[in-house]
């Protein structure tokens, strides 16, 4: 299985792409969607674009995106919001499933407590993926944000798996 990790952010969208196959994890790619200062349609068009050679590039098979935390400023937050908006509308339509997770759900996952630094964030994630040398915090960010779907949705899965069979 292939999951893009999507760290949203009007200036700086992070990106990771790894690789889930047979227990093994590994690093495909990473990198950051930037927009130019402006007009903010302008600006998530061109989060969209970018995030859409990514995607089709990457051929991912599922995608992971960061929840919107709510900070004190208000016109700052909804506009991560539109971010995160064009975060979750270019996997979807490429036709991937997206899943949504909590920023304290994934630094647990990663690093195995809620409330981890990206300092820490960043040296879990080389630690996890040997190989992986992400460009800043929002891709490693991305990164973790991926692996936290592997982590999650593989526990999730096997759970539903024991259910059934117990059923």
């Amino acid at each position: 299985m292939r999951v893009i990790g999507i760290d949203p952010g009007l200036r700086r969208m992070g990106w990771g792409v790894i690789e889930a196959r047979a227990g093994r994890l590994s690093h495909v790619a990473s990198g950051t969607c930037e927009s130019a200062a402006g007009d903010l349609a302008a600006r998530l068009l061109q989060l969209h674009v970018a995030l859409t050679e990514v995607i089709r590039a990457h051929a991912p098979d599922a995608a992971a995106v960061e929840q919107t935390f709510v900070n004190r400023d208000g016109a700052a937050t909804l506009k991560l919001g539109q971010a995160r908006g064009v975060a979750l509308l270019v996997p979807a339509q490429a036709g991937l499933p997206v899943a949504e997770y909590a920023p304290n759900a994934v630094k647990k996952a990663v690093v195995g407590v809620g409330h981890a630094d990206k300092r820490q964030i960043g040296h879990m994630v080389r630690l996890t993926l040997p190989g992986a040398a992400p460009e800043g915090a929002d891709a490693a960010d991305a990164l973790a944000i991926a692996l936290a779907h592997v982590f999650l949705s593989g526990g999730a899965a096997r759970l539903t798996a024991a259910v059934r069979a117990a059923s």
